[in-house]
């Protein structure tokens, strides 16, 4: 999983898009961390790293995979069920194994939360493997 240098400063800026239309089962309520029927932080998580991932799909190699190691979010406003959320991540930063992404979710155009990810890339069969031994010991 070596990277060509000149190839990584060519990923700084590039953006990942994801959308989500929230349904019921995204809320806090249903996902049983709080009592509001709300989008769940977790909702808006996921769709973070799909834009993540969306950012970097065309170069992945085969057998590659990102996996998150630090996630810091900021929530601004909360969102009901019905709702479509529209997350974009743009790469600030990238090395031989890692890239850092600086993520936005909006809806209606009113920012709904903000978040900084260091997603590592990883070979995905080295990786479940290792899980897969780990869950043996």
């Amino acid at each position: 999983m070596n990277r060509d240098p000149i190839r990584l400063d060519k990923l700084i800026g590039a953006v990942g898009l994801a959308v989500l239309t929230a349904r019921s089962s995204d809320t806090s309520l249903a996902q049983g961390t709080n009592d509001l029927p709300v989008v769940s932080t977790s909702a808006l998580i996921n769709l973070i790293e799909g834009a993540c991932s969306a950012a970097l799909v065309d170069e992945l190699e085969f057998g590659e995979s990102l996996i998150t190691e630090k996630l810091v979010i900021e929530s601004e406003r909360s969102i009901s069920v019905g709702e479509e959320l529209h997350g974009s991540a743009r790469i600030i930063e990238a090395g031989e194994s890692y890239f850092i992404f600086e993520a936005e979710i909006t809806c209606r155009e009113k920012r709904i939360a903000t978040a900084q990810v260091q997603r590592r890339l990883v070979d995905r069969l080295s990786y479940l493997a290792r899980i897969a031994a780990e869950r043996l010991i």
